[in-house]
Formats: C-alpha cells, sequence, structure tokens
C-alpha cells in the first residue's frame, strides 16, 4: 500500500481543506437591527382594534450569494415584554397571556426555504418554514417573505395571520371580562439586517 509524501502530499491536502471550506466562502451573516426596522402585532376585541409594537428584538440572517442568492439562517428574538399598545392595562393582560415571568422571550429558527422567487437581481419572494416559541409552546409556521439586497443592507417583510389558541395562549380580557380579544392577531414584520 502506497502512501504519498512530499509536494504530492501538500497539494492533497490543500486540495481537501479548499473542498471542506467552500460551502463557507461565500455565506454573509447580517446582525438584525432595530433602527429603522418594525415588528407589529395587531387584533381585534369587542372594544375596538389593537396594536403592539416590539421595541427590543434581534437576530441574525445568513445569506450564501454564491451563484443564485439563498437564506441560510434567519434567527430572531424578540424580548416578549417589549411589546408596547401605549396602554399600560393592555400590556399587562398580554403579558400574563404570554406567560412572561417565565417565558421572556418569543424566537424564530428558519428550518428551511419551501420556494423562492426571483423578482429582480435585488428581491426575492420567499416563503419560508421555521419554529416559532410563543409562551413556552414551540409550533412549526411558514412565512411569506419578500427579501431585498441593498447594498450591506438585507430587508425582509411580510405579514402572517395566526390564532393564539393555537399556542395556547388565552385571548385577554378585560374589565371583569366584559372586553374580549378576538383570537386571531396579524404580525407584519419589516426587518433591516446589516453586514
Amino acid at each position: 500500500m502506497s502512501t504519498l509524501n512530499g509536494p504530492l502530499k501538500i497539494t492533497v491536502h490543500l486540495f481537501l481543506l479548499s473542498i471542506l471550506f467552500c460551502g463557507t466562502l461565500g455565506a454573509q451573516q447580517y446582525k438584525i437591527q432595530n433602527t429603522n426596522s418594525s415588528l407589529t402585532v395587531s387584533g381585534t376585541s369587542s372594544l375596538h382594534d389593537w396594536e403592539e409594537v416590539a421595541e427590543t428584538y434581534y437576530g441574525t440572517l445568513t445569506l450564501d450569494k454564491e451563484g443564485e442568492l439563498l437564506l441560510k439562517g434567519l434567527e430572531i428574538t424578540v424580548k416578549a415584554e417589549s411589546l408596547k399598545s401605549g396602554k399600560g392595562g393592555m400590556d399587562k393582560n398580554t403579558y400574563k397571556a404570554l406567560k412572561t415571568d417565565t417565558h421572556k422571550n418569543i424566537q424564530f429558527a428558519l428550518k428551511e426555504v419551501k420556494s423562492s422567487v426571483k423578482k429582480s437581481d435585488t428581491v426575492h419572494s420567499l416563503l419560508i418554514l421555521g419554529t416559532l416559541s410563543i409562551a413556552g409552546v414551540q409550533k412549526p409556521v411558514e412565512l411569506p417573505v419578500e427579501l431585498q439586497i441593498n447594498g450591506n443592507t438585507i430587508t425582509i417583510t411580510g405579514s402572517k395571520k395566526m390564532l393564539m389558541t393555537d399556542f395556547k395562549i388565552d385571548p385577554p380580557k378585560a374589565l371583569l371580562g366584559t372586553i374580549t380579544t378576538g383570537d386571531e392577531i396579524v404580525i407584519k414584520y419589516t426587518i433591516k439586517a446589516t453586514h
């Protein structure tokens, strides 16, 4: 059995290293910024429509720019008690429903890209599948995303309707139950990430 030595051995090692690292060379990680981003949750109640704005969230977005653009990773964490409606009583009921005493964060982590349509060189429409964790309950969720590249900034936008009860959340009530909240909510997101 022959063994490699000398310059040939070095060449083989360099070749193997290039194969090992070629998959990561095109990948670029972007940091999600609160600045110029927005993430809102809205719904209805027996009294009026409502909206809460997330003030604190962070995460990363990873793109592979080798050849066709590919979304390789997306992780977002929202501090649950940073959701603000401008009304203290409603916020208090929201935090109780979200069980923020034991579940401080709402989290989303990408599992796969289900579909991708290139609309232009800088804009892609995606349907992504990820795991959403709310109030201690994890569920697979599909999100429609429009991804736009502008220099070193990536912007993802979209909206998703969901039911609170899907995550075992009792829709909040107020004034001894005389004001009830609808089960359906809409999450809207315009998230900017920079390299």
